[in-house]
């Protein structure tokens, strides 16, 4: 199966967000190995070769998912661990080191036309602001050329870091839904946290 192109989609001063690749897998796993005290309990993302190819397909192939990676403007890389990882193709052009990902699922379009967003930071990012650049730059991909109307957070209650990153984008806090999601092992709690278009263009 050929890979996605390594076209930027989006720029900020220090990121640029691009659709993931087969190719990324090498530095993703490594970055997702290396982030796992960081992701527990709350994330999972795939951490082999076989789980990120399955992974990538889904994001991919359905068209009710779209995926985008968050990178590093630098293309070396800054943390000593990204040597030779410059963004798809190895040559810098979709960007430097992984800094994260944001995901939309769910994605409904006709009168509805909303999307649900997952992320992760990985370690060597976190508390750095490179997501919260990343994220903004991914939602108003989605407000602009995806021409969604409505995203969605739903975040656990404990996860302080999501919650201020979702309030830090312009979520807006919406509700909570008692046993909403499966993971780790148990049915988990959820704040719900959204912002609309008009939010984004009038703000």
């Amino acid at each position: 199966m050929p890979p996605t192109p390594s076209r930027l989609l989006a720029e900020g001063p220090r990121v640029v967000v691009r659709h993931f690749t087969y190719e990324d897998g090498a530095e993703f796993t490594a970055r997702a190995r290396q982030s796992k005290d960081l992701h527990h309990p709350w994330l999972f993302p795939p951490d082999s070769a076989r789980a990120y190819d399955a992974y990538v397909a889904r994001l991919i192939e359905d068209p009710a998912k779209a995926g985008f990676l968050v990178c590093e403007k630098d293309a070396g890389g800054t943390d000593g661990g990204g040597a030779g990882w410059g963004g798809a193709g190895g040559d810098g052009a979709g960007g430097g080191s992984i800094a994260g990902f944001v995901n939309i699922n769910n994605i409904v379009e006709g009168g509805f036309r909303s999307g649900a967003l997952g992320y992760g930071a990985f370690a060597h990012a976190a508390g750095r602001g490179l997501m919260r650049e990343g994220l903004g730059l991914v939602v108003r991909y989605a407000f602009g050329p995806m021409r969604l109307h409505r995203l969605e957070i739903n975040v656990q209650p404990g996860n302080a870091a999501s919650i201020a990153l979702a309030r830090a984008c312009g979520f807006h806090l919406e509700g909570f839904s008692p046993r909403m999601l499966y993971i780790d092992g148990a049915w988990r709690d959820h704040q719900r946290w959204a912002i609309t278009a008009e939010t984004v263009t009038s703000g």
